[in-house]
């Protein structure tokens, strides 16, 4: 894995325009290296899938960009649609949850992933259709060439699902974002189709930025993981020690959550409260309401990232003076 950033965030600020100005997403930074996979976690409403679609111009009207989007040495933010259409497809490309935005009822499956194919790469008809039924495959669709034949009305939406993660890496692009792309699956084909893409990572260095709300996913695939809250950088750095070794308690809520393996209660632990709305957050930290680590500091100002060691970053005015298992701030509390 090169230790390069192909994509490159830094400063990254989303403001919605209409009806009245709100900072959705505030000062976000990141990288990711060719071969590397990123995992955006964090709860509903935490600026995930927003920041996702902003790397790859995706917004909609109304949504303005600032701060810097660097692919491959190029800026994006301010870029016109002619940058991202050669960009689009062949170098990056997107899976959204919802597989139904992205196919076209009136096509067959294979037409439309061979058309993929014959926009970026030129070649005929013919051998379009053959990587457009390798690609299929790849994902787990049985009986590949037949499938390719139907049209997306008689895919399961398992199938619909899987027909769009082989679109997005039918071209093998050097980033796909994903955004939520496995929640319609059952575990089996989950595990498949992220095992498929920890494959092309690995024999292509395609880059792999994949918004997720499943901490366990993220453990398993991502190489390093950014925490987001009410939009803001919560806590980012190698997965593991991340996840192991959390230093902000909002990370630790979100995994003092996760129900235990071995429950001898029938209550599930559970951050106390409700997660912050953009437009109406608190002064000083968003979390600060929630959290049993709060001191008046926090209700002042708005914490900035800090280096806790070896690339491992998080944003809390406390860093210094929290327990080593900061899972700890949260026992005894219960959904």
């Amino acid at each position: 894995m090169s230790t390069e950033a192909l994509l490159e965030v830094r400063g990254l600020r989303i403001t919605a325009t209409r009806p009245h100005e709100v900072d959705l997403v505030c000062d976000v930074s990141f990288e990711v290296a060719a071969g590397e996979m990123l995992a955006v976690v964090g709860e509903s409403g935490a600026g995930k899938s927003i920041t996702a679609r902003a790397v790859l111009g995706l917004l909609p009207a109304g949504m303005r960009v600032s701060g810097s989007v660097r692919f491959d040495g190029e800026e994006l933010v301010g870029a016109s649609d002619a940058v991202y259409r050669k960009l689009w497809g062949h170098r990056m490309a997107f899976v959204p949850q919802d597989a139904l935005s992205v196919l076209s009822p009136v096509h067959t499956v294979g037409d439309q992933l061979a058309l993929a194919v014959r926009s970026v790469r030129g070649v005929g008809r013919k051998a379009a259709l053959e990587r457009a039924v390798d690609a299929l495959d790849r994902v787990g669709i049985a009986d590949a060439a037949r499938r390719a034949r139907a049209y997306p009305h008689e895919f399961s939406g398992g199938m619909r699902q899987r027909a769009v993660i082989a679109m997005a890496t039918v071209n093998d692009p050097d980033l796909v974002v994903a955004d939520e792309p496995t929640t319609a699956l059952d575990p089996t084909i989950q595990a498949r189709i992220l095992d498929m893409l920890d494959t092309l990572r690995e024999r292509a260095g395609m880059a792999v930025v994949l918004v997720t709300h499943d901490l366990a996913v993220a453990a398993a695939h991502a190489d390093r993981v950014l925490v987001m809250y009410a939009g803001r950088h919560v806590e980012s750095g190698p997965v593991h020690r991340v996840l192991r070794e959390p230093r902000a308690p909002y990370t630790a809520g979100l995994l003092a959550s996760l129900p235990p393996r071995h429950a001898e209660s029938r209550y599930l632990p559970a951050m106390p409260g409700a997660p912050a709305t953009t437009g109406s957050l608190p002064a000083g930290c968003a979390f600060a309401p929630r959290c049993p680590a709060a001191a008046d500091s926090c209700t002042r100002h708005e914490p900035e990232p800090a280096e806790w060691q070896d690339g491992h970053w998080a944003s809390c005015h406390r860093l210094a003076e929290l327990p080593r298992r900061t899972t700890d701030l949260f026992v005894g509390t219960t959904a």
